[in-house]
């Protein structure tokens, strides 16, 4: 038994260390901030029938999605050479949104498939109705060019044409290039150590072990849910807006625990909206598996078996699971973190010692772009921390990226460096996290000031509904947009906007603070 644990922990952390190298590689060649320096991407193994072998720690959304973007690979192509590369974003078929672009490649040992690596990153702009391609949109078309699984690479021959035709599409062609090749890059290196593996264990051993992860991870998940009470747990929140004019869109959930398995049900939640707050199926299971991962413990191998035991229910045509062609560019973002809060609201009443009070909910989404007077385009985009909220063992953690994702922020030097925008004011929002026994954490503030005429798109939430706090704690402080036109008066902005900006305007982000934890001491 002993040889075989420790057979297994040695696998584990080879699968794991080709994902990291992958990671290392991409942050090393890539090009834009984003990803350079926010490190806005995520990179896994998989098996040959898609079900991921391992993971780096990079970012949940993106992750927990991509097995159903190896699975339309799969579906698509019958069959795979070396070499090949895959390229795809469509949400509606096995993509997260737009602006999220996932390579996968096929991992041969001679003439033998062993396996996929995958890499997904987030690119500034893909086309679209606006800079960043994050708009307000009513529909998928104006979020910017939608790409069915293709292959970049046959057989190691780039598609030129198709590369250049993606180019012709996007406002800055150089960088989305440059980071394209980045990605190509990480997947090359997967191949490499993937042979390396091969040649050392053998093609049977690596295949076993592929195996014999999953199902260790599914016995590991199985024996974690066995150990929540059987019950049905419900709990509703809702996203505050769609952009458009629609408000309070429920999102419903019921998580039924019996014995080993959960069934998470999302019958109830509003209709898709017209607004671009929507999600896909792939964005709500990679939520709702993200939160019982939050229950294992952190040696446990990221692999795909801890889907296994779950459930996800959510009917088609709603804000959980969107039909072609409703927008979606929030709804990876916004709504990814809005399913968070319910699922784990809902496991609250279940262990409520174990659950933590709502974090900021919101990635708080910044896009600017536009073009100078030479007809040269910048597209700058980012996602804001907050606070996240409090818990049995203490405070929540200040002005941090929390739950769907895991970026960095982009330092002030190198955002300034890149784009025609300058940082006047980077700082905690002092007394934003919601008092209890243990204080939520704080959110931050990040007020940016426009050098040249542009366009700005906010897809935010919490601004009018605050982050919950648990077992008696206060909810975190809502989140404010603020505008203020060449040094006038500030003016308080809807959650969801579009913005024409010049020079010398100021916007303002005031992000959420997390929920308080238990009753405040007397």
């Amino acid at each position: 038994m002993l040889v075989e644990q420790a057979r297994l922990a040695i696998f584990n952390n080879l699968f794991r260390s080709v994902a990291d190298e992958m990671g290392v590689t991409v942050e090393r060649t890539a090009y834009s901030p984003n990803i350079k320096e926010r490190l806005d991407f995520s990179c896994a193994l998989f098996t040959t029938e898609g079900e991921m072998v391992a993971q780096a720690a990079h970012i949940p959304v993106h992750l927990g999605a991509m097995p159903l973007s190896v699975k339309a690979a799969l579906d698509r192509f019958p069959s795979f050479a070396p070499g090949d590369i895959i390229m795809l974003n469509d949400p509606y078929m096995g993509g997260t949104h737009l602006p999220d672009i996932t390579l996968i490649t096929p991992l041969f040992a001679g003439d033998e498939l062993i396996g996929f690596a995958a890499c997904r990153a987030h690119h500034n702009d893909v086309g679209g109705v606006s800079a960043g391609s994050m708009p307000v949109a009513k529909d998928i078309f104006q979020e910017g060019i939608r790409i069915p699984p293709v292959r970049l690479y046959d057989a190691g021959k780039l598609n030129s044409a198709l590369l250049d035709l993606i180019l012709a599409n996007v406002r800055v062609p150089r960088e989305r290039r440059a980071d394209l090749y980045a990605q190509v890059a990480a997947l090359r290196r997967a191949q490499i150590r993937a042979e390396e593996i091969v040649a050392k264990y053998g093609v049977a051993a690596v295949r076993t072990q592929m195996r014999e992860l999953l199902d260790y991870t599914e016995r590991l998940m199985r024996e974690r849910i066995r150990r929540i009470p059987d019950g049905r747990y419900t709990f509703t929140d809702v996203i505050e807006d769609d952009g458009c004019g629609n408000t309070d869109l429920s999102i419903r959930v019921a998580v039924e625990v019996r014995g080993d398995e959960a069934s998470v049900d999302f019958a109830g939640s509003a209709p898709q909206a017209e607004g671009p707050v929507n999600a896909v199926y792939a964005v709500t299971l990679s939520a709702v598996v993200y939160c019982f991962r939050c229950l294992l413990g952190p040696e446990t191998p990221a692999s795909g078996g801890s889907f296994r035991p779950l459930t996800v229910l959510a009917p088609e045509g709603t804000v959980v699971n969107a039909s072609f062609p409703a927008p979606v560019a929030a709804g990876n973002v916004e709504t990814s973190q809005r399913i968070v809060d319910v699922v784990l609201g809902a496991l609250a009443q279940a262990l409520p010692d174990e659950i933590p009070a709502a974090a900021c909910g919101t990635m708080n989404n910044l896009a600017m772009g536009g073009f100078d007077a030479d007809g040269n385009a910048f597209a700058y985009y980012e996602t804001m921390g907050g606070g996240m909220g409090a818990h049995a063992g203490g405070d929540g953690l200040s002005a941090v990226q929390t739950h769907m994702t895991n970026t960095k922020n982009t330092p002030v030097e190198a955002l300034e460096l890149a784009y025609p925008l300058r940082v006047v004011r980077y700082g905690i929002r002092r007394g934003s996290g919601g008092a209890g026994r243990y204080s939520g954490g704080d959110g931050l503030v990040r007020e940016i000031e426009v050098l040249q005429p542009c366009d700005a798109t906010l897809l935010t939430e919490r601004r009018r509904t605050a982050p919950y706090g648990l077992v008696g704690g206060s909810p975190g402080r809502p989140g404010r947009n603020l505008l203020s036109r060449g040094g006038g008066p500030w003016q308080e902005l809807d959650s969801k906007v579009q913005l024409r900006l010049e020079p010398g305007d100021r916007l303002r982000i005031e992000t959420p603070g997390g929920g308080g934890y238990g009753v405040p001491a007397q």
